[in-house]
């Protein structure tokens, strides 16, 4: 007695009509998951988008708040310059029975002067140390113009004096224009004597260069701060008697259609 086994099979048509249903199902399935798909990478690029402006915008208020006062400038609507100031102090303007010390003569050249305090006790990023310079009263205008060196000094050395609670601050010999009123001055650091902020070719720029009337006002190079700049605009506002000054920040980022557009003020005291 023979058994017979029979073993069952798809057929050509059958498989063809289960691909046919599984695009079907699939083209339907992709209508109602693109839009959402669409939606988060839509609105990652506009998270990216925004983390990109806001830490650019915050990194130049930070930068502008330590400008030395009446420094801040625009040649044109892309580019912001300014001097930054790493530390202030009091300069001694006068002596009498009970005080005495170097002064700092503003009627010839002087090469010294004592700071009120001890270098040694401000913090470590503003010690005041050789090759920094010093600034007093700038104006911003001739004369008095820390651009042009008109009011500024190098530090050739800093030394405490423990018991005067007073340091003595080298510099090179010069006759500054004119006093301030609260005997106050300014530190220029060695590293960066003039910073610009410079829109070139879809970038935000932040450009280091020395005081040297050679080099390029507003260099379109430097270390790039942020990509996908559409545009940019700095002004400022220096209508309060030119002691206060608004200085307006508006920069556009556009990544795959997506743009943020940031607004912010940054407020400079410019009393020297």
């Amino acid at each position: 007695m023979t058994s017979q086994s029979h073993q069952g099979g798809v057929t050509l048509i059958e498989l063809t009509m289960v691909i046919a249903i599984i695009g079907v199902i699939t083209t339907v399935a992709s209508v109602f998951i693109k839009s959402p798909i669409d939606a988060y990478v839509d609105s990652a690029r506009r998270a990216a988008l925004t983390d990109t402006a806001d830490t650019a915008m915050r990194r130049i208020a930070r930068d502008v708040r330590k400008a030395l006062p009446n420094s801040a400038r625009i040649p044109n609507s892309q580019c912001l310059e300014f001097i930054p100031t790493k530390a202030a102090g009091r300069y001694r303007g006068t002596v009498d029975v009970l005080s005495t010390g170097d002064i700092l003569n503003f009627v010839a050249l002087d090469s010294s002067f004592n700071m009120l305090g001890l270098n040694d006790e401000l913090p470590a990023d503003q010690k005041i140390e050789a090759g920094d310079m010093v600034a007093i009263y700038n104006l911003g205008v001739s004369g008095a113009d820390a651009y042009a060196g008109d009011n500024t000094s190098l530090v050739l050395g800093v030394a405490d004096d423990i018991a005067r609670k007073e340091a003595t601050l080298s510099i090179s010999p010069k006759l500054f224009p004119l006093a301030s009123g609260g005997q106050r001055f300014y530190v220029i650091p060695k590293a960066e004597s003039i910073v610009s902020y410079v829109c070139s070719g879809g970038q935000l720029l932040r450009t280091v260069r020395a005081f040297d009337p050679t080099i390029a006002t507003c260099p379109a190079s430097g270390a790039i701060l942020a990509n996908n700049v559409a545009s940019c605009m700095f002004a400022h506002d220096v209508s309060d008697l030119q002691r206060n000054e608004q200085v307006q920040l508006n920069v556009t980022f556009s990544d795959g259609g997506e743009s943020i557009s940031l607004y912010h003020q940054v407020h400079l005291s410019n009393w020297p």
